[in-house]
């Protein structure tokens, strides 16, 4: 029986470390290759991205020059003033805006300029003035502007609205 034993003092046996460099290498392939499609867009990509890609006479690749710009007309919005009452440190809201719409739509636009208005004081002095004075709001009142005028001038009529003054005084 004492054949079958093993010495005390024997080094124990060395685990190989293929398995481990194995799965390494594939790790750092697959993440390659999910790079590779998300980038290229086979992964991720969406139909709207391939055609604006091939709308650039490229095929969806790009050469480093830069692309045309698409047709664009702004509609400038007459400046809005706001009152904002006794509670704040402020005493009005001045906020001067474009409207980016395509060029067959600035007539349309430029109609409906008294609804747009309309929003933007409906809007506007419906918001608290804390949230008026937050530099981060900015945007989530941007987004909800935009939202609103969409609505009134007709999906596909206004693509963005640029806040160009917004100024708490």
């Amino acid at each position: 029986m004492a054949e079958n034993a093993v010495p005390q003092d024997a080094a124990p046996k060395k685990t190989s470390k293929k398995p481990l460099l194995l799965a390494l290498v594939v790790a750092v392939a697959g993440g390659g290759g999910a790079f590779y499609a998300t980038w290229s867009g086979l992964v991720g990509g969406s139909a709207e991205t391939a055609e604006s890609d091939d709308s650039l006479g490229g095929g969806g690749k790009h050469d480093g020059s830069p692309s045309a710009l698409s047709a664009v007309s702004f509609v400038p919005v007459t400046p809005v003033v706001i009152s904002l009452g006794e509670a704040s440190s402020s005493r009005h809201l001045r906020m001067t805006a474009q409207l980016e719409v395509g060029p067959a739509y600035s007539g349309e636009v430029t109609h409906l300029m008294p609804r747009i208005l309309d929003i933007l004081n409906g809007y506007l002095r419906a918001i608290e003035v804390a949230e008026l004075e937050d530099p981060a709001a900015l945007v989530r009142i941007r987004a909800q502007l935009l939202r609103r005028i969409q609505i009134v001038t007709g999906e596909g009529r206004v693509r963005d609205l640029l806040i160009t003054e917004f100024v708490l005084n």
